[in-house]
């Protein structure tokens, strides 16, 4: 016969005594005689699974890569961060999970880039115990889904700008001290910045000659996005660049373009991302530096919590920060 668990707080002068999910001991017995009311609780069969043990084990088949597992607190896990990167979670597959009686799993939405100790998923069982088919059945589509919540560390990319403006004095030092910043928080580092005369032929020569060089990555500051005579969007085709996509479906940042050559990304600094910290370029950057090759289908999905107000800082890089510091999480 399994042990009986409490289904309720049980507290005495505002101290609690019992939590939801106790298990009822021997030595509890004289609490519970010297109360003045009487306990809920529960006998589980055989077949059940206590939410404690339930709780990790879905935890255990949720967690991917650069995550770690702390708790329980009433039966919930959090999945934490143990680097810094990028968060990919497979929706559908939380989705599915959800569907399950009892089962909770909790995520910050897919590709934020998170720090170390920044909790990203929540997993718990809801009531005090579920039936092992349903552990079961989470685990499985869990294994067949593959990781459905982790962290991506960045790559330390070696980064190649340019810029076709014409930069000078103040304003040339404040867009390189940012780029660098930006392209250092990740662990990357820039090889050289390069002032490149707004001709294609100029401009061709000084990609293919940073590609030569290694860089991972280039960055084409200014330009102009809308001028199909744009000498930067003309050079693409002369060092057989493939454009993904012309304009992004966000704003700020919506004239935004991104091209690859061979594996090497290459995407435009727009006047507005060259010192911003709040535009489209901010977010698609977290993915090339963890090494994803950004599809034309990705950057169409951007449109769907595109417009980039200030209540949405919580999606873009901390790049004033090394570490989260969560605090203390409730209980429930």
């Amino acid at each position: 016969m399994q042990d009986a668990i409490i289904t309720e707080e049980v507290s005495v002068g505002g101290k609690r005594l019992f939590r939801k999910g106790h298990r009822l001991r021997e030595e509890d017995l004289g609490g519970l005689v010297a109360l003045e009311r009487p306990v809920h609780a529960v006998r589980l069969s055989e077949t059940d699974v206590h939410e404690d043990l339930a709780g990790r084990r879905l935890a255990e088949a949720v967690a991917g890569s650069g995550l770690e597992i702390k708790g329980p607190v009433q039966s919930r896990y959090n999945l934490v961060a143990t680097a810094k990167g990028l968060l990919r979670v497979d929706q559908a597959a939380v989705l599915a999970l959800n569907r399950l009686p009892g089962i909770a799993v909790f995520t910050l939405p897919d590709r934020l880039p998170v720090l170390p100790g920044k909790i990203v998923t929540g997993a718990k069982i809801t009531p005090v115990a579920v039936p092992e088919s349903v552990v079961a059945e989470a685990e499985a589509i869990a294994a067949a889904a593959g990781p459905i919540v982790a962290v991506h560390p960045f790559r330390s990319l070696l980064v190649g700008v340019m810029t076709t403006e014409g930069l000078a004095g103040r304003v040339r030092q404040r867009f390189q001290e940012t780029v660098e910043r930006k392209v250092g928080w990740y662990g990357g580092r820039v090889l050289r910045f390069e002032d490149v005369a707004n001709e294609p032929g100029a401009v061709a020569a000084t990609i293919t000659g940073l590609i030569a060089d290694g860089v991972d990555l280039v960055l084409a500051g200014g330009g102009n996005t809308i001028d199909p005579l744009d000498a930067t969007l003309l050079a693409l085709a002369t060092v057989d660049a493939e454009l993904v996509r012309f304009g992004a479906p966000a704003h700020p940042g919506s004239m935004f373009w991104l091209a690859y050559r061979g594996d090497v990304p290459i995407f435009n600094l727009a006047s507005c991302s060259m010192y911003s910290k709040a535009t489209v370029a901010d977010l698609i950057l977290p993915w090339i530096m963890v090494g994803e090759r950004v599809s034309a289908e990705a950057l169409a999905a951007l449109g769907y919590g595109g417009l980039l107000d200030r209540g949405m800082n919580f999606r873009f890089p901390t790049y004033d920060a090394e570490t989260s510091e969560e605090g203390g999480e409730e209980e429930g």
